[in-house]
């Protein structure tokens, strides 16, 4: 036995045997003579001993197709008028096959004309492609140039040991940021950004702080809402990330004990309670935000693989635990304070929880850019009460000003450039950008009355004026954050969504250098760099300059700005009954689904459809782009919300290279990360973005409910391609049509 069945047992799904000494016992240990088995891991093993005589009859029927195919290519299913026969005398299959034509005789086919010479190289033009291998070590070398000089020059405008030891916390925290951040699994994005939503609600300890402190009603009511807000964003997004990590189990995975890490937690709560309590180790409170501050980098770092995914979410929400009761034991309220403190988390954790248990996976985009609304508001409610606060405001130093000022006005853009985001992707506002014909000019305006304001607040002015040009500054950097995201289209929110991200964790750090508290500068910091870093891996599935995303417009680093190319053709449509048994008569299959999918809340009946494919022996593998949906990740949680193995979808690059190796793709409800202009027209607005590139399977079915372009705007030629067949209708109610069908061709 030259294959044994633990071999087959190793194939992958799709794989398929044929044993040519079946009819002498065979060569391999699965092979039942003169049959057709499936095995339980998908492999189709071949045992037919009459293979030689079945081979005519498989010939016959491919060259009869082939003729039936051609014959229907000039007829009047293609042209789509009665009776008329359009004979492409370009066509050279066309033309080499054509005999007599209206009694004359067009037989031979005249010879094609010989290629051209290529064109030889200018001597000038090869010289001009040398490569220069020493620009990227000098761009480098300048990179860090900057960076040395810009951290020494921080260094000589320190005003403090203090700001020096701050300054360090925020350094190092971005570094440690950035690196746990790249380690994320593209899948997990969307719980990632679930998590620093959650953890970015620690602006509840600016809240707790200016509670301990306040001195007059009005402080107590900004202090208040920064609390309570920041809990809802605590316990909302806490509850929406295990959601979404649950939806990523299998049956077949072990047991999971997650809970007994609750007892090292609450023994560490116990032990810093008891040591805080007995006023014998005074810096155990300074140790307890070091320790909050590393599980909250745990909380990021788990989202590394699936494995450890949960536990990071238990991490981070035990940091958070703690630095809240760090906080606590660092300010000792009063009993009445403390009590004011637990009712107002309290409410604000009720109200998390309402929200936190009604998300879906279609509403994960919006909800969280609701939350970011949330942590902005917050923000800028801590730094204008910490500022009316003050005994005196005059003698507040510069560093305090500057936290103070950049914590109000990061807060009221991330606040009023995420409830714009929410209007946009909720659908209660229109996705197509608000084009003024002075929207540079009005962001410019908006931009020098806040910088302006930022000079008086700076100046150490007394109450009423350092009180008037923070809420200039707050009001023209909220309408700023209003104006400036107006104004950026639909198609790029998922990079909108992480810098409103990013932009809550440098509010966070403000608040951090503000309140003297490295909690929130190392919380931030890491907020702030998962943001960016987030947003950079946007930016490059888009390829797209993160300012031109900012300042509004659409159009990729490599589009020329000319005229659009124009693709002529026309769309061939398809129905449920055909589908079916192409996909039945396929052995490769990829499906590429998009945000038509999760609208229509079609991923169950396509997991049946695809449990009933990968029975049959056929190898099924999703396809998702970086940006497919309205957030990164989002296809990935609810391609697992309905079961789906996360070991059978893939991204981009992984799967981008199999398309020619492809039966058919099914495209369902995604356009513009299929649409092959991006690598076909230089002029497209999207020339030069990645693109999954379905056009060179053999055989392409794209769903969608109408022929209209995507969110880009852009028209889509692959609709066009002689391969392309369309099938219009809902995307549930087909996926569920194509589930029946293909179970009723597989005998189930």
């Amino acid at each position: 036995m030259f294959i044994s069945q633990d071999m087959v047992a190793k194939m992958k799904s799709g794989s398929v045997t044929v044993d040519l000494a079946a009819e002498s016992g065979g060569n391999i240990e699965t092979t039942v003579k003169d049959e057709k088995i499936i095995t339980d891991n998908g492999v189709t093993c071949l045992g037919y001993t009459d293979l030689a005589s079945r081979l005519p009859t498989t010939s016959s029927s491919l060259y009869s197709n082939n003729i039936s195919k051609f014959l229907l290519s000039i007829g009047p299913q293609t042209t789509k008028v009665k009776d008329y026969f359009y004979i492409d005398h370009e066509d050279d299959a066309v033309r080499g096959m054509l005999a007599v034509e209206n009694g004359k005789l067009m037989w031979p086919a005249p010879m094609p004309p010989p290629p051209a010479a290529p064109a030889k190289k200018d001597q000038k033009s090869a010289e001009s492609e040398v490569v220069d291998y020493r620009a990227p070590y000098a761009q480098g070398a300048k990179r860090a140039g900057y960076l040395a000089g810009g951290v020494l020059a921080v260094g000589c405008i320190s005003p403090d040991p203090a700001f020096s030891a701050m300054f360090t916390t925020f350094a190092l925290s971005n570094i440690i940021g950035v690196q746990v951040v790249l380690g994320v699994t593209h899948a997990l994005h969307s719980p990632l950004m679930a998590v620093t939503n959650a953890i970015s609600g620690t602006t509840a300890l600016g809240g707790m702080h200016l509670l301990a402190h306040s001195n007059s009603a009005g402080v107590s009511a900004l202090a208040a809402a920064a609390t309570t807000l920041s809990t809802v964003n605590i316990v909302g997004g806490f509850i929406v990330t295990k959601k979404m990590l649950d939806m990523f189990k299998r049956p077949t995975d072990p047991p999971e004990y997650y809970h007994l890490y609750g007892i090292p937690a609450a023994g560490s709560l116990a032990f810093y309670t008891a040591g805080s309590m007995s006023g014998h180790v005074p810096e155990i409170d300074s140790a307890a935000a070091t320790l909050a501050g590393l599980l909250c980098i745990g909380g990021i770092g788990g989202l590394s693989s699936q494995s450890t995914a949960r536990l990071g979410a238990a991490s981070g929400q035990a940091g958070v635990a703690l630095g809240v009761a760090s906080t606590l034991g660092h300010l000792h309220p009063d009993f009445a304070t403390t009590a004011k403190i637990a009712t107002l988390m309290g409410i604000g954790g009720a109200a998390g929880k309402y929200i936190g248990d009604r998300v879906e996976p279609t509403s994960l985009p919006q909800t969280v850019a609701a939350f970011h609304s949330l942590v902005g508001i917050a923000a800028s409610a801590a730094a204008v009460g910490d500022f009316a606060n003050a005994p005196v405001t005059a003698e507040l130093d510069k560093v305090h000003l500057a936290s103070i000022y950049l914590a109000t006005v990061i807060g009221s853009v991330t606040c009023t450039g995420s409830l714009v985001a929410f209007g946009k992707l909720d659908g209660r506002l229109t996705s197509a950008p608000m084009q003024h014909p002075a929207r540079d000019r009005i962001n410019m305006g908006l931009g020098a009355a806040t910088l302006g304001a930022g000079a008086v607040v700076m100046g150490g002015p007394e109450f009423g004026t350092g009180m008037a040009a923070l809420g200039g500054a707050l009001t023209t950097s909220g309408l700023l954050g209003w104006h400036m995201t107006a104004s950026i289209g639909g198609a790029d929110m998922p990079v909108v969504i992480t810098v409103l991200n990013s932009y809550s964790g440098w509010a966070l750090c403000a608040e951090g250098f503000m309140l003297d508290m490295p909690i929130l500068t190392t919380v931030g910091a890491l907020i702030g760099c998962s943001g960016a870093a987030l947003t950079k891996i946007m930016c490059d599935a888009m390829n797209r300059d993160i300012l031109s995303v900012i300042l509004g417009g659409y159009g990729t680093k490599s589009s020329r700005g000319g005229a659009a190319m124009k693709f002529e053709g026309e769309v061939t449509q398809t129905n449920v009954d055909d589908t079916c048994k192409l996909l039945m008569e396929s052995e490769t299959i990829i499906i590429v689904p998009g945000y038509g999918l999760a609208v229509a809340k079609g991923q169950y009946p396509l997991k049946d459809m695809v449990d009933t494919l990968r029975s049959a022996g056929k190898k099924v593998r999703f396809g998702i782009h970086p940006v497919a949906g309205r957030m990164p990740g989002q296809l990935n949680v609810l391609l697992a919300e309905a079961g789906v193995p996360y070991d059978i979808v893939e991204e981009l690059e992984e799967i981008n290279d199999d398309f020619d190796d492809t039966d058919v793709v099914l495209v369902i409800g995604a356009n513009d990360t299929i649409n092959s202009a991006a690598e076909d027209d230089p002029n497209s607005e999207i020339a030069g973005m990645p693109v999954l590139r379905v056009w060179k399977s053999k055989q392409v079915i794209v769903m969608k409910r109408s022929l209209a372009a995507g969110y880009a705007g852009v028209e889509n030629p692959v609709f066009l391609k002689d391969n392309t067949d369309m099938l219009l209708g809902d995307a549930k109610d087909t996926c569920e049509k194509l589930a029946v069908g293909v179970k009723a061709l597989a005998g189930k």
